[in-house]
């Protein structure tokens, strides 16, 4: 792929989502109306270095546009949801851990390959808006949405429109400290929402129990394979009436629940959105503990009105999130 230097032509018809992380890229095809018309996935391959991953991008993006017989040349501009810190006003990746990516231009990058205009925010910032925008109708005055995966992230939306705060990085849900004497955070602080309920932390609460002797049925499950372990296992232990697995679940909803009922009593949104693989998968297991548990520490009358609800965009949320930050971003 060449690059192309030629002057960015924004007169078009379609926008391109992209949500990408350590392991994925996806990639949507939006019309006008932010219907999507076509996706295209790709492996991130982060080990080969930051050009190759940019590039990647680019044909992820290419690759979605000829799954609906488009091109490039139809493009109005393209939204991009990108793990870790990210400044949305330049487009630049500031620092992604997972990526091992610090100060990436990744806006100028794609927009010299490509010659369209490209716009870049936190993943979490990007799935908040598809989930507003998408699975909402846009009607909520603000919203805060929670997502629980591999690590903990989310956005916040006030007045319609996404707060990014002074630095860029309001939304660091998963780095709110819940108890000052747990477990060490990747971020190097100690008991974050993030270091106490995230896939990562329930999985390692799992190991760490069995090597000290925890009889559960997930090592019958994976085959005495626990590195092969996903949140659709634990579903499926609790199941076959794994009491271990419920308990360590159920610990983690009480610490969502607890989080919740911090940011309800903080900023008393309508909505709070609650989505990621791990409640996803755990669903029927978590919901019913994080609203009893943020109904009981949620401050008198600050709940009242407050909709606790589960995402149902699941992978959608991402790539519909940053064509609406495409099309808004074009046409503030």
């Amino acid at each position: 792929m060449t690059n192309n230097q030629n002057p960015i032509n924004n007169n078009k018809g379609y926008y391109v989502g992209v949500d990408f992380g350590g392991t994925k890229i996806l990639s949507g095809v939006f019309t006008n109306s932010l219907e999507c018309i076509g996706t295209a996935k790709k492996k991130t391959k982060a080990h080969k270095g930051t050009e190759a991953v940019i590039e990647r991008i680019a044909r992820c993006i290419l690759e979605a546009l000829d799954e609906c017989r488009l091109t490039i040349d139809d493009i109005k501009a393209i939204g991009i949801g990108a793990p870790g810190s990210i400044n949305a006003t330049t487009g630049e990746v500031i620092f992604s851990p997972n990526l091992e990516w610090k100060n990436v231009p990744l806006k100028r990058a794609l927009e010299r390959i490509l010659n369209v205009p490209v716009f870049v925010d936190n993943d979490c910032n990007v799935s908040t808006l598809g989930v507003f925008d998408a699975e909402l109708g846009a009607e909520p005055e603000s919203m805060i949405g929670i997502f629980i995966g591999t690590g903990i992230g989310g956005g916040i939306i006030i007045n319609r429109k996404l707060y990014s705060g002074l630095t860029n990085t309001a939304g660091e849900i998963g780095h709110m400290v819940i108890d000052i004497d747990g477990p060490k955070c990747g971020c190097g602080n100690y008991g974050c929402f993030e270091a106490l309920a995230s896939r990562k932390a329930i999985f390692t609460k799992i190991y760490s129990a069995i090597k000290d002797g925890q009889k559960t049925i997930l090592t019958e499950l994976l085959d005495g394979k626990l590195e092969n372990m996903r949140s659709g296992d634990l579903k499926s232990a609790i199941k076959r009436g794994d009491e271990f697995v419920l308990k360590v679940v159920e610990q983690a909803a009480r610490y969502t629940g607890i989080a919740v009922a911090n940011l309800i009593n903080i900023l008393n949104p309508e909505v709070v959105a609650l989505g990621g693989g791990v409640i996803e998968a755990l669903e029927n297991e978590m919901m019913p503990v994080i609203l009893d548990v943020a109904g009981k520490h949620a401050f008198p009358g600050s709940m009242v009105k407050t909709k606790i609800i589960s995402c149902r965009l699941g992978d959608s949320a991402g790539i519909i999130g940053a064509a609406v930050l495409a099309k808004s971003s074009l046409n503030p």
